[in-house]
């Protein structure tokens, strides 16, 4: 690796070593690319989430070449129970025999292991190292590293540097006062029972919605927990602190995890940004281009957003071998045009069914109709796990026939309800 302590010179400087810098660091370099990859943290290194890997995820790791048993914590799920709020609990069965449709990796572990097939492909990794500043030169991007005397002399720069995206601010491309979409809170649990030890649980709680609490499960009986709530519910960070402990007490709460799980760590809160269809993605004329958490590319309804930051790394990068390093404007209007095929109309219907999930009967009745036959469990299990884009198999028009009135309300029909 070149020495942090030299002036550097690259192709495309990536600013962050998640999954949407890893993807677009891989990307970049199997094309003969030169990609340096900048990051404060020193990796392996946490990050809060919770953890859970769809279809959708699991597809891009595939096609960037990440082996499952490289990653220390990978646990595929072959079930996913749901728990409405009246209290129905029903188990969504993934297809067995043709591969894993979900699994649960800790990001310190899937993190690091991105990271070095991103090494292996040639790209540079300067992790330790955070950003100080960016300016645009014309026909290059200058930014200045800690450690790395003369700076960093880039074509392009991607941004995926996550929701508090230091390279937006350093270009003055921040939004002011924003929040993002979801606050979560997570814990790690040892000595957890087999239902959370085996399968991942989901309860949406009356008091939540259109969020909810989950259970996923790592090896050696241990489980990620949480539990996730819209801003739009102005409730106050000091409330969900003090909602922790009595959240875990309900009953249907500890009975999956069981009498003996205990927190192995102090709880972790992070904000979720999910506004993929306002954020800006380009800057510098087109030369900084943002992915992941930095887009705000997490899915309204779910608050999962690994898959989305793959596809986002990967687009950018794609953006970027398209059009060359003297047409940063046309870079910028493919990338867009791009993220907007793969992720806008699952953004859109992802946003639709929130809002029959704000309410409890929304919730329930969902639950009840998805659950009514083991046809429309096996299809629910797959689709809310994205192993086909979901946009594609339930379209706004249907789902509205079928779960929502004419005004946009939950339908009342006794037999959804």
């Amino acid at each position: 690796m070149t020495s942090a302590a030299d002036p550097h010179r690259a192709d495309v400087a990536v600013i962050g070593g998640g999954p949407a810098g890893a993807a677009a660091a891989i990307t970049l370099a199997r094309a003969g690319r030169d990609v340096v990859v900048v990051d404060r943290a020193r990796f392996p290194r946490d990050k809060c989430c919770g953890d859970g890997l769809t279809a959708g995820a699991l597809r891009q790791l595939e096609g960037l070449g990440v082996r499952p048993e490289a990653v220390a914590s990978w646990q595929p799920v072959d079930d996913v129970w749901v728990r409405s709020p009246s209290g129905r609990t029903i188990d969504f069965p993934l297809p067995r025999g043709r591969g894993v449709f979900a699994a649960v990796a800790r990001r310190v572990d899937l993190d690091a292991t991105l990271l070095d097939v991103a090494r292996a492909a040639g790209a540079k990794v300067l992790d330790g190292h955070a950003l100080e500043g960016a300016a645009g030169h014309g026909d290059h991007v200058r930014l200045d590293v800690t450690g790395v005397d003369g700076g960093i002399t880039a074509r392009y720069v991607v941004g995926a540097d996550g929701m508090w995206s230091p390279l937006r601010r350093a270009i003055g491309a921040i939004e002011p006062g924003y929040l993002g979409e979801w606050h979560a809170f997570r814990q790690y649990f040892a000595d957890v029972a087999p239902p959370a030890a085996r399968d991942l649980w989901v309860w949406f709680e009356p008091d939540l919605l259109p969020g909810y609490a989950w259970s996923f499960p790592l090896p050696g009986n241990r489980a990620n927990v949480g539990f996730g709530v819209h801003r739009d519910r102005e409730l106050p960070t000091g409330y969900l602190k003090s909602l922790w402990p009595e959240l875990l007490a309900r009953p249907h709460v500890a009975e999956v995890l069981g009498p003996a799980a205990r927190p192995e760590a102090p709880h972790k809160a992070w904000p979720i940004p999910a506004r993929i269809d306002r954020a800006v993605l380009s800057g510098l004329g087109g030369r900084a281009l943002f992915a992941g958490d930095a887009a705000g590319a997490t899915d309204p309804m779910t608050g999962e957003g690994i898959a989305q930051a793959l596809i986002g790394g990967r687009l950018a990068a794609q953006a970027i071998l398209a059009t060359g390093p003297t047409r940063p404007a046309r870079a910028a209007a493919h990338y867009r045009r791009a993220t907007d095929r793969a992720l806008l109309a699952d953004h859109r219907m992802s946003t639709l069914l929130t809002r029959a999930l704000r309410h409890r009967a929304g919730a329930r009745g969902a639950v009840r109709v998805v659950g009514a036959t083991a046809w429309s469990r096996r299809q629910f299990a797959r689709w809310l796990f994205e192993d086909e884009p979901r946009a594609a198999i339930v379209t706004p028009r249907r789902w509205h026939r079928a779960f929502l009135g004419r005004d946009g309300a939950f339908a009342t029909d006794p037999r959804v309800s």
